[in-house]
């Protein structure tokens, strides 16, 4: 049965109403939460989150600037914030395949300084968000995943509605069947983080991105180590550039001492590589083997794994924030500052004010129209400024790691130590991430090491650790346009990059009966990073939401 029919047999569905609807429990969410109740205590908020828990899918580095949760709570130190580890010290290191040159620390651009910065878990913030809002009166529901925006008769956004559970495989409800529900609200903000499900529909319908450039993406590959206590050094941050990337594949290390003797470490790895035989997940293996980094390691253990896209397109990329009905916030919206490796500030901030001016519409009396006074409010404050001085970074790689290296170190470094706050040119970028992968007949592939089990793993064991799970009897939420394109396109012209740029090992293209090879989909594995979505060089694979409570249960990360 197909959604319309179930809605017709078993509905209609439970509504209920809000002032205003939040889809996303990270700090973008939480915090257009928290401030409209800060603002008007007698509102109605809810929270939609898709995980088992407020944090379950949240990953990222993480080094945050408390610049934005200064502003929204002063207080959040005698709170019990778990922002309890400052930066001591930066390394910017330069690998190459036989060592490493440490960048001096008068050649390292402010974008990299992290001093009165925190090495946190933003996960564990996430969580620490949460119970800040529910003290407010917001109501938060984990385990109800957003599946479907919903209409008024204007064209309006006037709510979601969550997904049907118990669903089966065959698409036919099944014992345990439960039809979704509509939550209605004056206004809906949308704060899914990078490739939203649902923002991605509504910039779509609005034509949101009308002339800004097609957003450009990263993935984002992490693990959480034990390290030795001998090496601890607790505050640490050290960032990487060059090896294992190639001079036309962006792409950086980090790695992180956090408190009680723990590393938190990953690659980078720019969506719009070119080389179709390139794996995100074995390069950051990769990555780890390089003496500079296994220098941290040996002697430890790793205890947690993730993966997630980044939207790193910055100012030049950002869509139009609102919609009649409604707002993007975070990296929903694309608000990260990839030259400084950091979202968490920029997420809470937008998620502020946007708060703002919702919550000044609703006291004038207004519903389901376009909330300007928050893109208002953005263009004229301190996150504005930094994504314009910003603005630039991604698209000077993408002619390449060298002028890359060249025209950051002009921009974020030469420009301010002269007094200029934001360079006075603008680069802009016209293709999207999907569109740059050569034939794989044009490049060499790509020879990956065996994982050794010890400092180097595969990713079958990687996604135990992720602690992902899926109920087995349901509709897959990795969707195809056209079931032949894997096979007639991906495989023929490109070597199937599907089954290389998952970090979780969904895809893979076995034998087919008959001869050939089909492609197989492992949904069961899929951690939520969304690089199918958007790497798909047909865009052909489409993710949609599974059943609430499923995908990763991130401990830490």
């Amino acid at each position: 049965m197909s959604p319309a029919e179930i809605l017709a047999q078993y509905g209609p569905r439970e509504s209920m109403e809000y002032d205003v609807v939040v889809v996303g429990a990270g700090p973008a969410g939480l915090a257009t939460a928290i401030r409209l109740k800060q603002i008007d205590a007698s509102l109605s908020v809810v929270v939609l989150e898709k995980g088992s828990e407020p944090g379950a899918h949240i990953i990222s580095g993480a080094v945050m600037d408390p610049r934005a949760i200064n502003e929204l709570l002063p207080d959040w130190q005698a709170q019990g914030a778990p922002l309890n580890q400052p930066v001591t010290a930066d390394e910017v290191l330069l690998l190459d395949a036989k060592g490493a040159r440490r960048l001096p620390q008068a050649l390292i651009p402010e974008a990299l300084h992290n001093h009165g910065n925190y090495v946190i878990s933003l996960g564990a913030l996430a969580r620490w968000l949460a119970t800040q809002a529910e003290a407010m009166g917001v109501e938060i529901f984990p385990g109800f995943a957003a599946a479907e925006v919903l209409y008024g008769e204007n064209g309006a956004v006037r709510g979601v509605a969550t997904g049907n559970l118990g669903i089966g495989k065959d698409g036919e409800p099944h014992e345990g069947f439960q039809l979704g529900m509509e939550l209605l609200g004056k206004y809906t903000v949308f704060a899914e983080g990078a490739r939203g499900h649902l923002g991605k529909q509504v910039i779509a319908k609005f034509d949101l991105s009308a002339g800004r450039d097609p957003q450009t993406y990263a993935l984002g590959i992490k693990e959480l180590w034990e390290i030795d206590p001998v090496k601890a050094r607790p505050g640490l941050v050290v960032h990487t550039a060059g090896w294992p990337m190639d001079e036309h594949s962006y792409g950086g290390g980090f790695l992180y001492h956090l408190e009680n003797n723990l590393a938190t470490l990953g690659l980078v790895t720019g969506l719009d590589y070119q080389n179709p035989w390139l794996s995100p997940f074995e390069e950051m293996q990769r990555w780890k083997t390089h003496a500079a980094i296994r220098a941290h390691l040996e002697g430890g253990k790793r205890v947690g794994y993730g993966a997630r896209a980044i939207a790193a397109g910055g100012l030049n990329a950002l869509p139009k924030l609102v919609f009649p009905g409604g707002a993007l916030v975070g990296c929903d919206a694309g608000t990260l500052n990839a030259a400084r490796i950091k979202g968490s500030h920029a997420a809470i901030k937008s998620g502020a004010l946007a708060a703002e001016a919702i919550a000044a519409a609703l006291q004038a009396g207004r519903a389901g129209d376009e909330v300007t006074a928050y893109p208002e409010a953005f263009a004229k404050s301190w996150l504005h400024d930094e994504l314009k001085a910003a603005r630039n970074f991604k698209a000077w790689f993408k002619k390449g790691n060298t002028i890359g290296t060249v025209m950051t170190g002009v921009e974020q470094w030469l420009l301010p130590k002269l007094g200029i706050k934001s360079p006075p040119w603008t680069l802009r970028n016209r293709t999207p991430d999907h569109a740059r992968l050569h034939a794989a007949s044009q490049v060499e592939p790509i020879r990956y090491p065996k994982p050794d089990g010890v400092l180097t793993f595969d990713r079958l064991s990687s996604v135990f650790m992720s602690n992902t799970n899926h109920e087995e009897n349901q509709p897959a939420h990795l969707t195809l346009k056209d079931a032949s394109v894997p096979v007639a396109v991906n495989l023929d012209r490109f070597g199937g990059p599907e089954s290389r740029y998952c970090p979780a090992g969904v895809y893979e293209f076995v034998p087919a009966e008959g001869g050939g090879e089909k492609l197989q989909i492992n949904a069961q594995n899929c951690v939520h990073c969304k690089t199918c979505d958007i790497k798909d060089p047909t865009q052909n694979i489409v993710w949609v939401t599974p059943e609430g409570g499923g995908g990763p249960n991130y401990a830490g990360m």
